[in-house]
């Protein structure tokens, strides 16, 4: 069991974002929670039995979330996850650039127990966009404005408390997306072609909770 993290040698001219970027965590005995965003453990969130497990309330307005940093433009991304009590779910944000010199959620991926939910978020300097968000203030760093773009609920049946697999593949402007093989989805959008920054998993899993494993990130090939 081992946790990997390769950082190109080569930087961007005056920045510190590697070109190349990849993680694989097992979460075994070397795991290493520094190469997490989200301080592990901690009340929601702790390694046991070789996987991530989050449960609880956070106590605040939104449920427990880990974070995960990124780098890169076209990156491949996977994990598996499994609940251990009935309801809840899983909601996965990618975090990227905003195209006006600021960070912001791009593609939200919501997993229920009966559908998926795909949300794409773009920016704007337009306080008339048709698809903006409301009472969601400028960005801090760029200004910019948010717009969202909920897709139609996915019918597919997650309710099992089994191990489910999940790939996300940017290239360029479009992302190819898969659960378990059962759930497959191609979006194309102007916002992907952008570098990816965070990963975030927001977990509504009871007190029994969600698990994760095999989390890897690589270019995509």
């Amino acid at each position: 069991m081992k946790f990997i993290l390769l950082l190109g040698t080569v930087l961007l001219a005056g920045c510190a974002t590697p070109e190349t970027f990849s993680v694989r965590e097992d979460f075994g005995a070397s795991f290493d929670a520094k190469k997490f965003i989200t301080a592990i453990p901690n009340k929601n969130t702790t390694i046991r039995d070789g996987v991530m497990w989050t449960h609880g309330s956070s106590g605040g307005k939104y449920p427990p979330m880990v974070h995960l940093p990124l780098a890169g433009k076209d990156l491949t991304l996977s994990f598996r996850y499994r609940h251990l009590e009935k309801g809840g779910m899983l909601w996965l944000f990618v975090d990227g650039d905003d195209g006006y010199g600021g960070t912001d959620h791009m593609l939200r991926v919501r997993l229920n127990r009966d559908s998926v939910v795909l949300e794409v978020d773009g920016h704007t300097f337009d306080k008339n966009h048709p698809l903006l968000q409301k009472n969601f203030p400028p960005l801090a760093v760029s200004g910019s404005l948010r717009t969202n773009e909920v897709l139609p609920a996915e019918k597919i049946d997650l309710s099992d408390n089994e191990w489910r697999s999940v790939k996300l593949v940017f290239k360029g402007d479009t992302v190819d997306m898969s659960v378990d093989g059962k759930w497959k989805r191609t979006l194309k959008r102007p916002n992907f072609d952008a570098t990816k920054r965070k990963l975030n998993w927001m977990q509504n899993g009871g007190e029994k909770g969600i698990e994760i494993d095999d989390v890897v990130v690589e270019p995509t090939r």
